[in-house]
């Protein structure tokens, strides 16, 4: 079988969601082919779509969130998007991309690529079977304006507000939001602490921004800082991502404070996580569902307003996470739980309950089906 998975780099989770089934179908011997489709444009593009929306959530989230909140407004007018109509302006090359290699299915783990297919579709272009992956636990504005074979939605009970956007139900396939084979094998804490050389004994807190380090960070750490000067054997780490500024800033900082270890851009999330007793985060989809599939107790701090806000409502309402929106005031009673012990396993069972830690194979397993009936 030959597979397309196109994503754009709005941030780390949509490539990682992409990049989980591109493993998975490459292990099980197909041909995988994952591109950002913004590349037939030209590397330029590809660069200014993505430092465009890193710069917006790193310094301006609240402007974010208006965006956001126009879209959801617009999604209710009776006429196409300009988000729909710029991503259309690609169907050309990808029309003629298509016409030069062949491919029996395209996946697509972002929004963007599946108004360019649907364009094509809309033009009676011939297409490959399509499928598009949402990273979020809500539906997104404009992702009723694709036209895809099949919708991989994050869970069941989401099928019905998919369904009110106008997301046909028939093609809705609930198993989840794919995750890559590092969270999926099951890596111990003890393993995941050899491999990173940390102390067996000591008790970690993980705190990230996500893959370009937005939220807010300086702020929680003075929160855990202050908490961990009456502590024992109990660490900080902080994964900066992508955000360099940031990383400098926290080294320059706390740099010679034996309680805290400062990370940038790291390969070896999963480890990261399993290592952990305690895992702070903005409530990026696919890093909340990495965190429930390997059962972290989990926090989540600062959404970026919109989607973000969504996930963290539905974690939070399950049981599967703490939902902290303003750190220096609602941070210390839960570092309080976490100290005292009463914080994490109900959390865990609520995750294992909720997260289906199958969906990668589950929707692999889907594609080849389809494909043997094609």
């Amino acid at each position: 079988m030959e597979a397309l998975i196109l994503s754009c780099s709005t941030g780390g989770g949509h490539n990682a969601a992409g990049k989980a089934v591109a493993e998975e179908l490459d292990r099980r011997g197909h041909r995988v082919m994952f591109m950002d489709p913004y590349e037939l444009a030209g590397s330029g593009i590809v660069r200014l779509v993505s430092d465009s929306y890193v710069k917006l959530v790193q310094r301006s989230p609240a402007l974010f969130g208006k965006v956001y909140a126009l879209g959801e407004s617009y999604r209710q007018l009776p006429i196409h998007s300009p988000v729909y109509w710029v991503n259309g302006k690609m169907s050309s090359a990808m029309g003629a991309f298509l016409d030069e290699h062949h491919f029996d299915v395209v996946i697509m783990s972002h929004m963007y690529p599946a108004h360019i297919l649907t364009n094509l579709k809309r033009q009676r272009t011939a297409v490959p079977q399509t499928m598009l992956i949402a990273t979020d636990y809500t539906c997104i504005p404009f992702m009723e304006e694709t036209d895809c074979d099949y919708y991989v939605v994050p869970a069941a009970d989401l099928m019905d507000r998919f369904g009110a956007y106008g997301i046909p139900r028939e093609r809705m396939l609930p198993y989840g939001i794919p995750v890559g084979s590092d969270f999926r094998r099951g890596i111990t804490r003890h393993q995941a602490r050899a491999a990173l050389r940390l102390d067996l004994n000591e008790r970690y807190i993980l705190l990230s921004g996500g893959s370009i380090g937005a939220g807010k960070i300086e702020e929680t750490i003075r929160t855990i800082m202050t908490f961990l000067k009456g502590q024992t054997g109990c660490t900080l780490i902080v994964i900066c991502g992508k955000n360099d500024q940031l990383r400098r800033k926290l080294v320059h900082r706390y740099g010679d404070d034996p309680h805290i270890v400062i990370r940038g851009s790291t390969s070896h999330m999963a480890q990261y996580m399993a290592a952990c007793d305690l895992f702070l985060t903005k409530p990026g989809g696919l890093s909340s569902t990495e965190a429930a599939v390997l059962g972290v107790p989990l926090v989540h701090i600062s959404p970026i307003p919109g989607c973000e806000s969504e996930n963290m409502a539905y974690f939070a309402s399950r049981h599967m996470s703490v939902a902290v929106s303003d750190p220096a005031e609602e941070l210390p009673q839960v570092l309080r739980q976490f100290a005292d012990g009463t914080l994490g396993a109900a959390m865990k069972a609520a995750q294992h309950s909720c997260i289906d830690r199958r969906a990668t194979d589950r929707l692999c397993d889907f594609i080849e089906d389809q494909y043997a009936e094609m």
